[in-house]
């Protein structure tokens, strides 16, 4: 096969594997945005079950009110007698009893022209007593057909209600009507602690009842001149300003429940007509849950086709897998049968290669030794130029005892040189060094002689502090001494252009038989890539031709062979530190 047919199917394969986890997804998302949609509808329905048989039964409760007025003698006598006050008074106490009783939120009666002659708010701040209602569409109905329903705000309370009138026609030659305000707003009230919104809308599209204030008073669509010229005449709205709604029927999903987009926001609305007034009741439920709900079904569908596509793969490629696992072990059987007869020169090379490098080896580890070696005797034969030449100064001037203490310095010198000698060659075959008491007072004073010309030439004070003074160790005199030099020397060498010059070396017992000597400069710090390979062979921070990087590396050695530990770092406050730790002498 080609690699162009290879190519072409294994495209045809993801796209086949694609096709499926998007059909997947779609078939996931319709099933549960259906799903979805049928349960809000029947939890919209059942809700707008409830309210609709809670509202009209308020809105017949009070039918048989105007009737039983106008069954009572003072309405009748109230209207054929309008000034007297005696049937005015009687009148209005009992309407106020009346509507005490009833639970109405008004009780008023009015003449044929409209003006209200008794109320039950009659001693009420804004009663309707004496008001003029000839307007109101309930008046105009009751008068011209004997009933009159109409919701509005009222003129004197400014607030809303349900009237319901009843034309009082027993009197031919002095007709009236009874009329009774329903307040609706304890049942929006109510509305408000079930789920989602709801709205009523009257005959001319307005919204007139809702759980969301800023929905009140709103007409679905804007309104025409001959409804506005009505509204302004009946003022069923008071001063609200009417400002049309964004609504949209986006997609009729069923008889009565559409897809609605209201002020840009996408809902669910379920529709009912009620028995008892010419309004609509609708549901609106939000559609972002049930967006989301059917977005995580998508995805928790497409998920699982791939997983299973997976599954799939999985186990095509274990089947190709143990294919090649057989094909791998013939072809391993014959590379070995390949190598045996491989191995056999080749092992010959190696052994011929070992020799090489093992006297490479011994090359090298001579080259280290003697680089060492040159390294720790240059310090004690510069002390011992210096004091030679010391010691010519102090001829001439005939300071004879001065001469023997410094012949006698370069005697000790010598000594140390050959003791320097033997401990480096012991040292390079692995054996211990002699480890005796030695007072670190004694060893720093003895370094401070070798090292007095560098520390007179750059100009570093030098402070001691041992506690206790007798701080005692136990080392090789010989090995400790060149390690002290070795680290007074690199540090008065690096605050050569320090603004302040100090070398501190502090001593303390540190606990578990340990003694602590610290050595810490004012100069410019190590380097923090060098840091960890400050005790490897040939590393150093000097100007070339300055060092060997060899210094650090044999004072490393010398204290470990004196079971001790050599650690470095900066201060905080600025410069290099060497910390090093031995056996504390007299307490092993």
């Amino acid at each position: 096969m080609t690699p162009r047919h290879r190519t072409f199917r294994a495209a045809l394969r993801w796209g086949a594997a694609l096709a499926l986890v998007a059909l997947s997804a779609f078939v996931g998302h319709q099933l549960s945005q259906q799903t979805g949609l049928a349960r809000m509808r029947e939890a919209a329905e059942h809700r707008l079950d409830m309210i609709a048989t809670g509202l009209d039964a308020e809105l017949t409760r009070f039918d048989y009110l105007p009737a039983l007025l106008e069954m009572t003698p003072v309405v009748p006598a109230l209207l054929r007698s309008p000034g007297d006050p005696a049937l005015s008074d009687a009148a209005n106490r009992y309407l106020a009893g009346v509507n005490a009783t009833t639970r109405a939120e008004m009780l008023y009666v009015l003449d044929a022209g409209g003006t209200s002659l008794a109320a039950s708010d009659w001693d009420q701040p804004g009663t309707t007593v004496g008001q003029h209602f000839a307007f109101r569409p309930y008046m105009i109905d009751a008068l011209a057909h004997g009933r009159g329903r109409f919701y509005g705000v009222g003129i004197t309370s400014r607030r809303p209600g349900y009237y319901l009138s009843y034309a009082l026609r027993r009197e031919q030659a002095a007709p009236g009507v009874v009329t009774v305000k329903i307040n609706l707003e304890d049942n929006e009230s109510a509305w408000r602690k079930l789920p989602g919104d709801l709205v009523v809308v009257d005959q001319r599209g307005v919204i007139i009842l809702s759980t969301r204030d800023d929905l009140k008073f709103r007409p679905l669509l804007p309104m025409d001149a001959l409804q506005r010229a009505e509204v302004l005449r009946a003022r069923p709205y008071g001063t609200a300003p009417l400002e049309p709604l964004q609504w949209q029927r986006v997609e009729a999903l069923a008889p009565g429940v559409d897809l609605l987009r209201i002020d840009g926001a996408d809902k669910l609305g379920t529709t009912r007509t009620l028995r008892h007034a010419p309004w609509q009741l609708i549901a609106l439920d939000d559609m972002g849950a049930l967006r989301v709900g059917a977005r995580n079904a998508a995805v928790t569908a497409a998920l699982g086709m791939v997983a299973l596509l997976l599954l799939g793969v999985t186990l095509w490629q274990r089947r190709l897998a143990e294919r090649q696992k057989l094909a791998n072990q013939a072809a391993l059987q014959a590379a070995h049968d390949s190598l045996e007869s491989m191995v056999v020169a080749r092992t010959a090379q190696l052994h011929a290669a070992q020799d090489e490098l093992v006297q490479a080896g011994k090359m090298a580890a001579l080259g280290q030794m003697s680089a060492g070696l040159a390294h720790e005797l240059n310090q004690p034969l510069t002390a011992m130029r210096t004091l030679s030449e010391s010691a010519a100064i102090l001829l001439d001037h005939r300071r004879d005892d001065d001469v023997r203490g410094n012949l006698k310095r370069i005697r000790d010198m010598v000594d140390r040189l050959a003791r320097l000698t033997a401990q480096l060659k012991t040292f390079s075959h692995k054996q211990q060094l002699q480890r005796v008491p030695v007072v670190l007072a004694g060893a720093i004073a003895e370094a401070q002689v070798i090292v007095a010309g560098a520390q007179q030439k750059y100009g570093v004070q030098v402070e001691i502090d041992l506690d206790p003074p007798q701080l005692a160790v136990m080392a090789d005199e010989a090995a400790l001494g060149s390690v002290l030099v070795n680290l007074m020397r690199n540090a008065i060498e690096a605050m050569e252009e320090a603004p302040q010059r100090l070398l501190r070396l502090e001593g303390r017992l540190h606990g578990d038989g340990r003694a602590l000597l610290t050595v810490s400069d004012t100069g410019p710090g190590i380097r923090d890539d060098v840091v960890p390979h400050l005790f490897e062979p040939f590393v150093t921070t000097k100007p070339a031709g300055s060092g060997l990087g060899l210094g650090l590396m044999l004072c490393a050695q010398l204290v470990r062979a004196m079971d001790g530990d050599l650690q470095a770092g900066n201060r905080a406050g600025g410069g290099a530190y060497f910390a090093v730790e031995l056996p504390a002498a007299g307490l092993e």
